[in-house]
C-alpha cells in the first residue's frame, strides 16, 4: 500500500502583494488569520507541498506569509519531466548564485536577505497582531530562520534541514549561515527568555551534516531542540537519493510515522508560542 505524501496547496488560494524594504522588493503570498508565520521556501521555490505545509498552519489558526525569493511559484518539480526538472534546478541555482542577497559558501555569515526578512517579520506582526511571529526556513533558507531570531518579535524559529554553508570542509560542516554576533544574540535570548530553536534533519543527509547540529547544541545549549530522523523514516518517493525535506518531500503523512510526529512537534511549538491559551 502506498504511503501518504505531504499534502499540496493551491497558489491561487493565496493573495500576493510586494513588500519593500531598503530598496529591495519581493512578492509575498499570504493566507489565513491570526498571528503570522513566515514560511521561507526550500529549493526550487514555492512548491505545492510547501503550500500544503502553509495550509496546515492556516488550519490551526495562524496566518502565513511566503516570500518569493527565487524560483517560479507553484512549480511542481515532482511532477515535471526529468529534463524540465533539471532545467528548473539549473535556472534557480544560477539565479541564486549571481544574487547579492544570498551567501552559499561563506562560514559564519548571514545572507544579506535576512535583513529584508526581519523587516518583513516586523511588518507581519504589525499587520496580524499576536504575541509575535514564527519563521520556518527550509533547506537553502533553513539558517535564515535562525538569524531572523535576533528580532525580538520572532518567537518561533524553525530550521528544517538547514543546508548552508555547503559542507565542503570540516569548518563549514561545523557552522551555519548566521553571523557570530547574531548567533550570540540568539543564544542570549535562549538563556534569558526560554527561546527554543527547533532543528530538523535526516541522519545521512549530506546537505545537513551532523556536525552542524552539534555546533548548534554547543552554542545554544538547551535552547536548541534537535529532531533527527533515520533514513528509513522518509517517504520512499522523495526525489533525492538521500532523504532531505522533513516537512515536504520526505514526509509520510500518517499518524505513527516519525516524520508525522516531527511535523506535529513543529505545529505544537507554534501553537504554544503564538496562539492564545
Amino acid at each position: 500500500m502506498a504511503k501518504p505524501k505531504a499534502p499540496e496547496g493551491d497558489l491561487f488560494t493565496y493573495a500576493c502583494e510586494a513588500f519593500s524594504h531598503a530598496g529591495v522588493a519581493h512578492p509575498v503570498y499570504r493566507k489565513g488569520a491570526g498571528p503570522a508565520v513566515l514560511v521561507i521556501t526550500e529549493m526550487p521555490g514555492i512548491s505545492p507541498q510547501v503550500l500544503g505545509f502553509a495550509d496546515r498552519l492556516v488550519a490551526i489558526g495562524l496566518s502565513v506569509a511566503l516570500p518569493q525569493l527565487f524560483g517560479t511559484p507553484g512549480f511542481d518539480a515532482a511532477k515535471a519531466r526529468p529534463l524540465a526538472r533539471l532545467r528548473g534546478a539549473v535556472k534557480v541555482l544560477a539565479e541564486v548564485c549571481v544574487s547579492r542577497e544570498f551567501t552559499m559558501l561563506a562560514t559564519g555569515r548571514s545572507s544579506p536577505v535576512v535583513d529584508w526578512l526581519r523587516a518583513l517579520a516586523v511588518h507581519e506582526h504589525g499587520r496580524c497582531g499576536g504575541p509575535g511571529v514564527g519563521a520556518v526556513g527550509m533547506c537553502f533558507t533553513g539558517g535564515f530562520a535562525l538569524a531572523m531570531a535576533t528580532e525580538p518579535r520572532v518567537l518561533v524559529p524553525v530550521l528544517s534541514q538547514p543546508s548552508l554553508p555547503l559542507g565542503l570542509t570540516a569548518r563549514k560542516r561545523r557552522s551555519i549561515d548566521c553571523g557570530p554576533d547574531e548567533l550570540a544574540t540568539v543564544a542570549g535570548r535562549c538563556a534569558r527568555e526560554g527561546l527554543q530553536v527547533l532543528g530538523l534533519r535526516f541522519h545521512g543527509d549530506p546537505l545537513v551534516p551532523p556536525e552542524r547540529f552539534a555546533f548548534l547544541r554547543e552554542r545554544l545549549g538547551d535552547g536548541f531542540v534537535a529532531v533527527e530522523l533515520d533514513q528509513r523514516d522518509g517517504h520512499p518517493e522523495e526525489l533525492l537519493k538521500k532523504h532531505h525535506s522533513v516537512l515536504t518531500g520526505g514526509l509520510v503523512d500518517a499518524p505513527g510515522e516519525p516524520t508525522h510526529a516531527a511535523l506535529q512537534q513543529v505545529l505544537d511549538l507554534l501553537r504554544r508560542r503564538l496562539l492564545p491559551a
